[in-house]
């Protein structure tokens, strides 16, 4: 780290000091010194008197040097020299300097010991560097009579026990500008808390520059924002319709798009010490509306000029420096709150194309390779599927039916005996199923076999006796016996249910209802072949007119993913049926390579060809489809 620098000039200061004190200097001098010391009326007169005063203090000491500036920045610049205006102190830079680059208070008796040859040492010197807070504000240097290694520790001691006032000092005028610092944004900080009340940026403008005049006493501030490219007055303090006072406007305008064109505050008029600026439209507005002083600030927003402020005084009120500088914060920190509220205020298409436009100018502008790179993968990518074509399958959920159907009744009304199988056992032609429970039709066989043989015996006996009609009768009533036999008979036999073909049973479990009640043609199993299946392909009613006979597909089953099932379209029904909300239609094809693991009532996955179709309107037709029936529906 290098040293600060030290700017002595010529080595003459320009504080006077007409005094010169020496050891035997009257109690009336040591009375004056006093007096001027606490009399010190600003920095500079305090500097003087205070070396003044060490110096007079002090045993021997020849001439003095007080060095201050910018805390560990420099350049450090005479503050005060002693013992008069003209004195030369170029001798006492070489102390200074090093007292600075090592932070420590020095002794130098010698130019071996001190390492400055080029500045021969007639005198001892002594150096102390002023430290307030661990930053360096300058530094002390005397240079004495000849004295011993102690006498010169002890006046460096002195000299650090005095330099408490110049610390003193430096302290009130740090507290005097943290003050003043702290006041200014206390003032900035009210003037963003009303913009940031109001939620319309009209509002906050007017309310924001009404304030401001209040506050820094102006006739008028105005508040303008650039509009292609031009400001435009959107705010009048005190003003809340300003739309008649065109050329008003316009010369505010003007003076605005000064201080925007060459990017600088401009004042009217300009300070002696300020940088030559253009003021001609400030003049003007100065001159046609009477304002004394203006003050134009230029607003910023994400690195841009964005708007301008500009406060107006009377005559004999000029813009001092912390009102410029408040103005100035003011203007850095209000500029992206108004543009953020600005931006947010614009209509939803304005931003859409503003936002589209700015993407336009990343893609084609310089730099942002890696989106120029996305957006000519993109841009083959949709030329690709433009121009390719692929195979346009209606893809539709699927189950599998067996060919036959074969429900399997009850017999007669009775009761569940036994059961032989249920769903999904595999069955063969004429195996039994189940048993009914046979024991009341074999009473009741009984019952009639009974009443036959008396029957008979009744015939018989009226055969015997000629009795013609008795004859008859009993020949009915035994008819009527072995007609009941017969019946029973039959449904003795029933009594087993069987299979009628080969198969699989795919609904039916009577395992659990043993010794249940069953009525006649209530059905107890269903039954389909093993070899024959019908697919059922349930195709939405938007993609039925896709479809024909004879089309080609494939089916996937999940319980079979690594099979694929061709199918051929045999029947298209015109009956729908809703499912989930959405029509559909039954669609009949068939398997022509069946597999023994098929199984009734599998359900997967079938696409149907069509034909071959470009890509995009594959995977878009239904989006657009969509959309023209939503338009239909709405426009009148």
């Amino acid at each position: 780290m290098h040293p600060p620098s030290l700017d002595i000039g010529d080595s003459q200061t320009t504080i006077h000091q007409e005094n010169e004190l020496r050891d035997d200097a009257p109690e009336d001098s040591y009375q004056d010194l006093w007096r001027q010391f606490a009399a010190a009326a600003n920095y500079k007169e305090f500097c003087q008197s205070w070396l003044s005063l060490q110096c007079a203090t002090l045993k021997k000491v020849r001439s003095g040097l007080l060095l201050l500036g910018p805390p560990d920045q420099g350049p450090f610049t005479p503050a005060a020299i002693w013992p008069s205006f003209e004195y030369s102190v170029t001798h006492l830079t070489a102390a200074a300097e090093r007292a600075l680059r090592e932070r420590r208070g020095l002794v130098f008796s010698g130019n071996a010991e001190s390492g400055m040859e080029n500045f021969p040492l007639n005198f001892p010197q002594v150096a102390f560097p002023l430290e307030v807070a661990g930053k360096i504000h300058g530094v002390i240097v005397l240079e004495v009579e000849p004295s011993s290694t102690s006498e010169l520790q002890d006046l460096l001691r002195q000299l650090y026990w005095g330099s408490a006032w110049l610390e003193v000092m430096l302290w009130r005028a740090d507290t005097l500008k943290l003050k003043e610092t702290n006041e200014r944004l206390q003032r900035a900080f009210d003037l963003l808390a009303i913009i940031l009340e109001h939620e319309r940026s009209t509002k906050a403008a007017m309310a924001f520059v009404t304030q401001l005049a209040t506050k820094l006493n102006c006739d008028r501030v105005s508040l303008g924002f650039e509009e292609s490219k031009k400001p435009k007055v959107v705010a009048l303090s005190h003003s809340a319709q300003f739309g008649r006072q065109m050329n008003l406007l316009r010369a505010i305008e003007k003076a605005m798009s000064e201080a925007l064109d060459q990017q600088a505050v401009i004042v009217f008029p300009q300070p002696p010490d300020a940088l030559p600026l253009v003021t001609r439209a400030h003049a003007e507005l100065a001159r046609q509306h009477g304002a004394g002083h203006i003050c134009t600030i230029p607003l910023r927003s994400a690195g841009k000029f964005c708007g301008a402020l500009t406060l107006e005084r009377p005559e004999g009120s000029p813009f001092d420096e912390p009102t410029r500088e408040l103005s100035e914060v003011l203007g850095t920190l209000v500029g992206p709150i108004f543009e953020a509220k600005r931006r947010e205020e614009r209509w939803l298409i304005t931003k859409a194309g503003e936002s589209l436009t700015r993407q336009l100018q990343k893609v084609f502008g310089a730099g942002h390779l890696a989106l120029k790179l996305v957006c000519l993968l993109l841009a083959a990518l949709v030329v690709f599927f433009i121009v390719a074509e692929g195979d346009f399958r209606v893809t539709s959920t699927t189950s599998l039916e067996g060919t036959i159907q074969r429900a399997i009744s009850a017999p007669f009304n009775g009761f569940i005996a036994e059961a032989r199988v249920r769903a999904g056992d595999v069955v063969k032609p004429g195996e039994l199923l189940c048993l009914m429970d046979d024991r009341d039709l074999k009473l009741e066989r009984l019952k009639w076999a009974t009443q036959k043989e008396q029957l008979s015996k009744e015939y018989g006996e009226a055969l015997a006796k000629h009795d013609r009609p008795k004859v008859m009768i009993s020949k009915a009533k035994i008819d009527q016996a072995e007609a009941q036999i017969a019946l029973l008979d039959e449904q003795l036999a029933r009594t087993k249910v069987t299979a009628p073909f080969g198969g699989i049973i795919i609904k039916g479990d009577l395992s659990q209802s043993l010794g249940a009640p069953v009525e006649r043609g209530q059905v107890l199993f269903e039954l389909a072949p093993l070899d024959s299946y019908r697919v059922i392909v349930e195709v939405d009613e938007r993609d039925i007119a896709e479809i024909a006979k004879g089309q080609k597909g494939e089916l996937r089953l999940p319980s079979l993913p690594g099979e694929v099932f061709p199918l051929v379209i045999e029947r298209i029904t015109s009956v729908t049926f809703a499912k989930e909300g959405r029509n559909y239609f039954r669609v009949e094809a068939q398997i022509h390579q069946a597999s023994p693991r098929l199984r009734p009532g599998m359900a997967g996955v079938s696409k149907i060809y069509v034909d071959q179709r470009k890509l995009i309107w594959i995977w878009t037709h239904e989006l657009i489809d969509w959309l023209r029936l939503t338009l239909w529906k709405w426009i009148p």
